[in-house]
Protein backbone atom coordinates (compact mmCIF):
# COMPACT_ATOMS: atom_id res chain seq x y z
CA UNK A 1 0.00 0.00 0.00
CA UNK A 2 0.93 3.90 -0.42
CA UNK A 3 1.62 4.82 3.04
CA UNK A 4 -0.03 8.19 4.26
CA UNK A 5 2.56 9.10 6.89
CA UNK A 6 4.07 12.96 6.86
CA UNK A 7 7.11 13.08 9.40
CA UNK A 8 7.26 16.39 11.63
CA UNK A 9 10.83 17.74 13.01
CA UNK A 10 9.35 20.63 15.40
CA UNK A 11 11.05 22.69 17.84
CA UNK A 12 9.89 22.29 21.92
CA UNK A 13 7.58 25.56 21.34
CA UNK A 14 5.75 26.08 18.50
CA UNK A 15 5.61 29.61 17.16
CA UNK A 16 5.76 30.00 13.59
CA UNK A 17 3.91 28.85 11.10
CA UNK A 18 3.85 24.86 9.91
CA UNK A 19 4.92 24.22 6.81
CA UNK A 20 4.31 20.38 5.71
CA UNK A 21 5.05 18.91 2.46
CA UNK A 22 2.44 16.53 1.43
CA UNK A 23 0.35 17.30 4.60
CA UNK A 24 -2.22 20.22 5.62
CA UNK A 25 -2.48 21.10 9.25
CA UNK A 26 -6.09 22.55 7.97
CA UNK A 27 -9.85 21.61 8.80
CA UNK A 28 -11.69 18.98 5.97
CA UNK A 29 -13.79 22.01 4.94
CA UNK A 30 -15.62 19.17 3.10
CA UNK A 31 -13.26 18.64 -0.26
CA UNK A 32 -13.11 15.16 -0.65
CA UNK A 33 -10.10 13.47 -2.77
CA UNK A 34 -10.12 12.06 -6.65
CA UNK A 35 -11.92 8.87 -4.84
CA UNK A 36 -14.28 10.49 -2.53
CA UNK A 37 -12.80 10.36 0.53
CA UNK A 38 -12.67 12.92 3.02
CA UNK A 39 -8.93 14.11 3.81
CA UNK A 40 -8.20 14.22 7.29
CA UNK A 41 -4.47 14.63 8.82
CA UNK A 42 -4.02 13.13 12.52
CA UNK A 43 -0.63 14.58 14.42
CA UNK A 44 1.03 11.58 16.37
CA UNK A 45 2.56 12.34 19.80
CA UNK A 46 5.87 10.60 18.71
CA UNK A 47 7.79 8.52 16.21
CA UNK A 48 5.88 5.55 15.16
CA UNK A 49 5.99 2.57 17.00
CA UNK A 50 3.70 0.17 19.46
CA UNK A 51 2.03 3.59 20.65
CA UNK A 52 0.52 4.14 17.60
CA UNK A 53 -0.43 0.76 16.47
CA UNK A 54 -4.02 0.97 16.77
CA UNK A 55 -4.00 4.17 14.19
CA UNK A 56 -1.62 1.85 11.74
CA UNK A 57 -4.29 -0.69 11.93
CA UNK A 58 -7.17 1.08 10.98
CA UNK A 59 -5.15 2.34 7.86
CA UNK A 60 -3.51 -0.42 7.18
CA UNK A 61 -6.79 -2.33 7.04
CA UNK A 62 -8.98 0.12 5.09
CA UNK A 63 -10.93 1.19 8.45
CA UNK A 64 -10.46 4.74 7.82
CA UNK A 65 -11.29 4.20 4.29
CA UNK A 66 -14.42 1.98 4.79
CA UNK A 67 -15.49 4.86 6.69
CA UNK A 68 -14.81 7.61 3.98
CA UNK A 69 -11.76 9.00 5.15
CA UNK A 70 -8.54 9.58 3.72
CA UNK A 71 -5.93 9.58 7.13
CA UNK A 72 -2.62 10.94 7.05
CA UNK A 73 -0.28 10.18 9.82
CA UNK A 74 2.37 12.41 10.94
CA UNK A 75 4.94 11.84 12.99
CA UNK A 76 5.40 14.01 16.53
CA UNK A 77 8.13 14.87 18.88
CA UNK A 78 5.88 14.29 22.10
CA UNK A 79 3.07 15.36 23.46
CA UNK A 80 4.31 19.01 24.77
CA UNK A 81 4.93 19.88 20.64
CA UNK A 82 1.79 18.35 19.55
CA UNK A 83 -0.42 19.79 22.20
CA UNK A 84 0.77 23.21 21.17
CA UNK A 85 0.13 22.91 17.29
CA UNK A 86 -3.51 22.22 18.53
CA UNK A 87 -3.79 25.25 20.74
CA UNK A 88 -1.95 27.45 18.17
CA UNK A 89 -4.28 25.66 15.66
CA UNK A 90 -1.65 24.34 13.69
CA UNK A 91 -3.06 21.14 13.68
CA UNK A 92 -6.83 20.61 14.62
CA UNK A 93 -6.86 16.99 15.59
CA UNK A 94 -3.93 14.51 17.32
CA UNK A 95 -2.98 11.90 20.01
CA UNK A 96 -1.04 13.50 23.30
CA UNK A 97 -0.94 12.47 27.28
CA UNK A 98 -4.48 14.36 28.40
CA UNK A 99 -2.45 15.62 31.25
CA UNK A 100 -0.55 17.99 28.58
CA UNK A 101 -3.76 18.94 27.14
CA UNK A 102 -5.71 19.41 29.89
CA UNK A 103 -3.23 21.98 31.60
CA UNK A 104 -3.48 23.86 28.72
CA UNK A 105 -7.21 23.85 28.45
CA UNK A 106 -7.16 24.89 32.10
CA UNK A 107 -5.60 28.13 31.06
CA UNK A 108 -7.91 28.56 28.36
CA UNK A 109 -7.11 26.67 25.28
CA UNK A 110 -10.43 25.69 23.33
CA UNK A 111 -9.42 22.25 22.75
CA UNK A 112 -11.12 18.89 24.25
CA UNK A 113 -10.32 14.63 24.57
CA UNK A 114 -12.36 13.12 22.63
CA UNK A 115 -11.50 9.73 23.00
CA UNK A 116 -9.04 8.28 25.99
CA UNK A 117 -6.90 5.09 24.33
CA UNK A 118 -4.04 5.13 27.79
CA UNK A 119 -6.88 4.70 30.60
CA UNK A 120 -3.59 4.61 32.93
CA UNK A 121 0.14 6.20 33.00
CA UNK A 122 2.54 4.36 31.38
CA UNK A 123 5.13 5.29 34.16
CA UNK A 124 6.80 2.95 35.92
CA UNK A 125 9.55 1.94 38.75
CA UNK A 126 12.06 -0.32 36.95
CA UNK A 127 15.24 -2.04 38.89
CA UNK A 128 17.55 -5.03 38.42
CA UNK A 129 16.66 -8.21 40.56
CA UNK A 130 19.75 -7.77 41.86
CA UNK A 131 19.25 -4.73 44.50
CA UNK A 132 16.73 -6.95 45.98
CA UNK A 133 13.56 -4.04 45.67
CA UNK A 134 10.39 -5.80 45.95
CA UNK A 135 7.99 -2.98 45.73
CA UNK A 136 7.57 0.79 45.14
CA UNK A 137 8.19 1.33 49.20
CA UNK A 138 11.49 -0.61 49.12
CA UNK A 139 13.32 2.07 47.16
CA UNK A 140 14.03 3.34 50.31
CA UNK A 141 17.49 4.16 51.20
CA UNK A 142 17.99 3.86 47.59
CA UNK A 143 19.29 6.01 44.68
CA UNK A 144 16.62 7.04 42.20
CA UNK A 145 17.28 7.95 38.71
CA UNK A 146 14.20 10.48 37.09
CA UNK A 147 13.70 12.10 33.95
CA UNK A 148 15.02 15.74 33.50
CA UNK A 149 11.85 18.09 32.21
CA UNK A 150 9.87 14.55 32.09
CA UNK A 151 5.91 14.44 33.51
CA UNK A 152 7.61 11.66 35.98
CA UNK A 153 8.99 14.36 38.09
CA UNK A 154 6.19 16.37 38.87
CA UNK A 155 4.07 13.95 39.26
CA UNK A 156 6.56 11.88 41.73
CA UNK A 157 5.12 13.44 44.89
CA UNK A 158 1.81 11.12 44.34
CA UNK A 159 3.83 8.18 43.84
CA UNK A 160 5.62 8.40 47.16
CA UNK A 161 2.81 9.52 49.42
CA UNK A 162 0.55 6.75 48.24
CA UNK A 163 3.65 4.25 48.95
CA UNK A 164 4.33 5.89 52.18
CA UNK A 165 7.26 8.04 51.17
CA UNK A 166 9.23 10.89 51.40
CA UNK A 167 11.88 12.50 49.01
CA UNK A 168 14.20 12.14 52.10
CA UNK A 169 13.87 8.28 52.02
CA UNK A 170 16.17 8.33 48.85
CA UNK A 171 18.52 9.75 46.91
CA UNK A 172 16.85 11.44 43.67
CA UNK A 173 19.06 11.88 40.81
CA UNK A 174 18.03 14.03 38.01
CA UNK A 175 19.60 12.70 34.45
CA UNK A 176 18.41 12.88 30.61
CA UNK A 177 15.56 10.53 29.82
CA UNK A 178 18.49 8.95 27.46
CA UNK A 179 20.78 8.19 30.19
CA UNK A 180 18.71 6.16 32.24
CA UNK A 181 18.78 2.72 30.95
CA UNK A 182 22.21 2.66 30.52
CA UNK A 183 22.71 3.98 34.36
CA UNK A 184 20.58 1.53 35.42
CA UNK A 185 23.04 -1.26 33.64
CA UNK A 186 25.79 0.03 34.49
CA UNK A 187 24.76 0.30 38.84
CA UNK A 188 25.33 3.59 38.75
CA UNK A 189 21.14 4.21 39.68
CA UNK A 190 19.74 1.78 42.03
CA UNK A 191 16.23 2.33 40.66
CA UNK A 192 14.67 4.69 37.53
CA UNK A 193 11.18 6.25 36.85
CA UNK A 194 10.47 4.92 33.40
CA UNK A 195 7.95 3.96 31.09
CA UNK A 196 6.34 0.52 30.41
CA UNK A 197 6.33 1.30 26.93
CA UNK A 198 10.07 2.72 26.61
CA UNK A 199 12.60 1.77 29.54
CA UNK A 200 10.86 -1.31 30.26
CA UNK A 201 11.33 -2.43 26.39
CA UNK A 202 15.31 -1.50 26.12
CA UNK A 203 16.04 -3.04 29.02
CA UNK A 204 14.32 -6.26 28.03
CA UNK A 205 16.33 -5.93 24.20
CA UNK A 206 19.31 -5.45 26.56
CA UNK A 207 18.56 -8.89 28.38
CA UNK A 208 18.34 -7.88 31.99
CA UNK A 209 17.28 -9.35 35.20
CA UNK A 210 14.30 -6.87 36.11
CA UNK A 211 11.11 -6.14 38.22
CA UNK A 212 9.10 -3.14 37.22
CA UNK A 213 6.37 -1.70 38.89
CA UNK A 214 3.60 0.37 37.77
CA UNK A 215 2.32 3.71 38.98
CA UNK A 216 -1.26 2.45 38.34
CA UNK A 217 -0.93 -0.35 40.11
CA UNK A 218 0.63 1.60 43.13
CA UNK A 219 -1.82 4.41 43.94
CA UNK A 220 -1.67 6.77 40.57
CA UNK A 221 -4.65 6.37 38.35
CA UNK A 222 -4.34 9.16 35.90
CA UNK A 223 -5.57 9.06 32.43
CA UNK A 224 -3.09 9.62 29.88
CA UNK A 225 -2.50 8.91 26.23
CA UNK A 226 -5.66 10.29 24.20
CA UNK A 227 -7.54 11.82 21.17
CA UNK A 228 -8.32 15.38 21.34
CA UNK A 229 -8.92 17.99 18.75
CA UNK A 230 -9.43 21.92 18.40
CA UNK A 231 -12.98 22.71 19.17
CA UNK A 232 -13.12 24.81 16.02
CA UNK A 233 -12.40 21.57 13.48
CA UNK A 234 -15.16 19.65 16.33
CA UNK A 235 -17.89 22.05 15.39
CA UNK A 236 -17.33 22.24 11.60
CA UNK A 237 -16.63 18.78 10.93
CA UNK A 238 -18.90 16.73 13.57
CA UNK A 239 -19.24 13.64 11.29
CA UNK A 240 -15.73 13.09 10.04
CA UNK A 241 -14.63 13.52 13.52
CA UNK A 242 -16.95 10.52 14.59
CA UNK A 243 -16.25 8.44 11.97
CA UNK A 244 -12.45 8.88 12.49
CA UNK A 245 -12.94 8.09 16.53
CA UNK A 246 -14.94 5.02 16.10
CA UNK A 247 -12.28 3.78 13.30
CA UNK A 248 -9.59 4.57 15.54
CA UNK A 249 -11.04 2.91 18.62
CA UNK A 250 -12.05 -0.35 15.88
CA UNK A 251 -7.84 -0.68 15.19
CA UNK A 252 -7.29 -0.48 18.86
CA UNK A 253 -9.39 -3.50 19.52
CA UNK A 254 -7.98 -5.33 17.20
CA UNK A 255 -4.78 -4.00 18.27
CA UNK A 256 -5.47 -5.32 21.83
CA UNK A 257 -6.80 -8.40 20.39
CA UNK A 258 -4.58 -9.54 18.06
CA UNK A 259 -0.86 -7.48 18.73
CA UNK A 260 1.04 -9.42 16.11
CA UNK A 261 -1.29 -8.53 13.31
CA UNK A 262 -0.74 -4.43 14.82
CA UNK A 263 3.10 -4.69 14.05
CA UNK A 264 2.57 -5.72 10.75
CA UNK A 265 0.07 -3.21 10.26
CA UNK A 266 2.53 -0.44 11.53
CA UNK A 267 5.32 -1.93 9.94
CA UNK A 268 3.03 -1.69 6.52
CA UNK A 269 2.56 1.89 7.38
CA UNK A 270 5.77 3.04 8.78
CA UNK A 271 8.34 0.83 7.04
CA UNK A 272 11.51 1.75 9.13
CA UNK A 273 9.68 0.53 11.87
CA UNK A 274 11.70 -2.00 14.06
CA UNK A 275 9.47 -5.18 14.83
CA UNK A 276 10.76 -6.17 18.06
CA UNK A 277 10.86 -2.88 19.26
CA UNK A 278 7.19 -1.77 18.37
CA UNK A 279 6.17 -5.59 20.02
CA UNK A 280 7.69 -4.85 23.00
CA UNK A 281 5.77 -1.24 23.24
CA UNK A 282 3.03 -2.67 22.64
CA UNK A 283 3.18 -5.38 24.99
CA UNK A 284 3.23 -2.92 27.66
CA UNK A 285 0.90 -0.69 26.06
CA UNK A 286 -2.41 -3.38 25.58
CA UNK A 287 -3.05 -3.49 29.67
CA UNK A 288 -3.42 -0.09 29.84
CA UNK A 289 -6.48 0.27 27.54
CA UNK A 290 -8.64 -1.09 30.16
CA UNK A 291 -6.84 -0.01 33.13
CA UNK A 292 -8.05 2.25 35.97
CA UNK A 293 -11.71 1.08 36.17
CA UNK A 294 -12.37 1.64 32.48
CA UNK A 295 -15.34 -0.04 31.47
CA UNK A 296 -15.30 0.51 27.77
CA UNK A 297 -12.10 1.24 25.30
CA UNK A 298 -11.61 4.56 23.88
CA UNK A 299 -13.86 6.05 26.89
CA UNK A 300 -12.44 6.95 30.39
CA UNK A 301 -15.05 7.43 32.67
CA UNK A 302 -16.25 10.30 34.91
CA UNK A 303 -14.85 8.91 37.75
CA UNK A 304 -11.58 8.24 36.16
CA UNK A 305 -11.51 12.27 35.40
CA UNK A 306 -12.37 13.12 38.67
CA UNK A 307 -9.50 11.03 39.95
CA UNK A 308 -7.42 12.38 37.64
CA UNK A 309 -8.01 16.03 38.54
CA UNK A 310 -7.81 15.37 42.38
CA UNK A 311 -4.40 13.93 41.60
CA UNK A 312 -2.84 16.41 39.16
CA UNK A 313 -4.55 18.98 41.73
CA UNK A 314 -2.40 17.94 44.61
CA UNK A 315 1.16 18.39 42.88
CA UNK A 316 -0.32 21.94 40.98
CA UNK A 317 -0.09 19.95 37.60
CA UNK A 318 -4.05 21.42 37.18
CA UNK A 319 -5.74 23.92 38.63
CA UNK A 320 -7.61 23.09 42.00
CA UNK A 321 -11.58 23.15 42.04
CA UNK A 322 -11.80 22.46 38.51
CA UNK A 323 -14.45 20.18 36.91
CA UNK A 324 -13.42 17.98 35.14
CA UNK A 325 -15.61 17.44 32.45
CA UNK A 326 -14.10 21.27 30.95
CA UNK A 327 -11.36 18.61 29.66
CA UNK A 328 -13.29 15.99 27.85
CA UNK A 329 -16.70 15.37 25.80
CA UNK A 330 -17.83 11.88 24.19
CA UNK A 331 -20.03 13.84 21.84
CA UNK A 332 -18.05 12.05 19.00
CA UNK A 333 -17.79 8.38 20.56
CA UNK A 334 -19.85 5.73 19.36
CA UNK A 335 -22.31 5.23 21.22
CA UNK A 336 -21.72 2.97 24.73
CA UNK A 337 -23.75 -0.51 22.75
CA UNK A 338 -20.57 -0.11 20.05
CA UNK A 339 -17.94 0.30 22.43
CA UNK A 340 -15.45 -2.32 23.08
CA UNK A 341 -16.08 -3.90 26.40
CA UNK A 342 -13.37 -3.87 28.66
CA UNK A 343 -14.75 -6.59 30.68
Amino acid sequence: MKSKICALALPSIVASALVLSGCSASSPSGAATPGGLTPVSFQLNWSAGGPNAGFAVALADGLYKEAGLDVTLSEGTGSGPTVQLVANNKAQIAFADATTVSQLIAKGANMKVISTIYQATPNNVLSLKSTGIKSVADIKGHSVGVPQGASQSSMLPLLLEANGLAESDFEMVNMPATSQVPALLEKKVDVIIGGVDSSAVQLEQQGADFDEYTWADNGVTTVAQSVFANEGFLEQNPEVVRKFVAASIKGWETARKDPAHAVEALKKVFPDVVEETAAGELDGIIPLLCAGGAKHLGRAEPEQWTRTQDLLSKVGMLPEGQDPANYYTYDYLPPESELPSCS
